[in-house]
């Protein structure tokens, strides 16, 4: 169970990260209005809010947090982006979160 509820709250908080960086780099690339920069920065907001939830010290949360990172990447990679994952994609993610799960649920001292 607390396997599930760091997960969803990594893929959460990535969410929040690749759309507060999604939304200028609209504006930049694309053109689009300068409007999408409220959205950016209040998405930025909570993504660090929610970084705040995790139980690990900061470091140890931003390492496990890299591994659904990637994943999340792959997955906006295919939905927003059209782009094919290839095999490569899904088994560099398999690893990541096989890293994040390793470093998130290790044994605590004590």
């Amino acid at each position: 169970m607390e396997l599930l509820r760091l997960s969803a709250l990594f893929a959460l908080t990535a969410l929040a990260e690749i759309t507060g960086c999604y939304l200028p780099w609209l504006v930049l690339k694309q053109g689009k209005s300068a409007l999408l920069l409220l959205p950016a920065a209040a998405s930025l907001a909570l993504f660090a809010w929610l970084l705040t939830l995790h139980p690990a010290a900061a470091g140890r949360t931003y390492a496990a947090y890299g591994g659904m990172y990637i994943a999340v990447a792959l997955i906006w990679l295919r939905v927003v982006d059209g782009v094919a994952l290839t095999r490569w994609d899904v088994t560099g993610a398999v690893i990541a979160l096989v890293g994040m799960v390793v470093i998130a649920l290790q044994p605590t001292a004590g």
